[in-house]
This record gives C-alpha cells, sequence and structure tokens, in this order.
C-alpha cells in the first residue's frame, strides 16, 4: 500500500517564486500570526449559549423548541 499523501518537495525541488508571490506569501504569514495573538485575547463569555453563535448560523433551537423573534 502507498502513501497517498505525500511529503512537500524539498526546497532544493520547488519552484522558484516571484518577489510578488514572496511578499503576498509573507503578508499571508504575518496575518494568520496577527489573527492567533487577537484569538487569544478575547474575553472568556459567561452563561452564553454553548456551540456556534445562534445569531450567526440561524439555529434558534432550544431543547427541541425553536423560537424565532
Amino acid at each position: 500500500m502507498t502513501n497517498y499523501y505525500s511529503s512537500p518537495a524539498p526546497v532544493a525541488e520547488r519552484k522558484m517564486l516571484t518577489p510578488a508571490a514572496q511578499r503576498a506569501l509573507a503578508e499571508a504569514d504575518a496575518r494568520r500570526k496577527a489573527a492567533e495573538a487577537s484569538a487569544t485575547t478575547l474575553q472568556k463569555e459567561f452563561q452564553g449559549p454553548k456551540g456556534p453563535e445562534p445569531t450567526r448560523y440561524g439555529d434558534w433551537e432550544r431543547k427541541g423548541i425553536a423560537s424565532d423573534f
């Protein structure tokens, strides 16, 4: 049995990126790090709904009763 997902190509075999692509990757990495840093600084919500926020995901059901207001 072979491994369908192979590891990424070694650095020497990768295609050279243009300067614009390198800047885009650097910008994406910076945004990713900033998002991770801001996610850890959010305050914990007390007595809020468990799971996804119902107003955002449209799930108004609680204990089998659906409410629409």
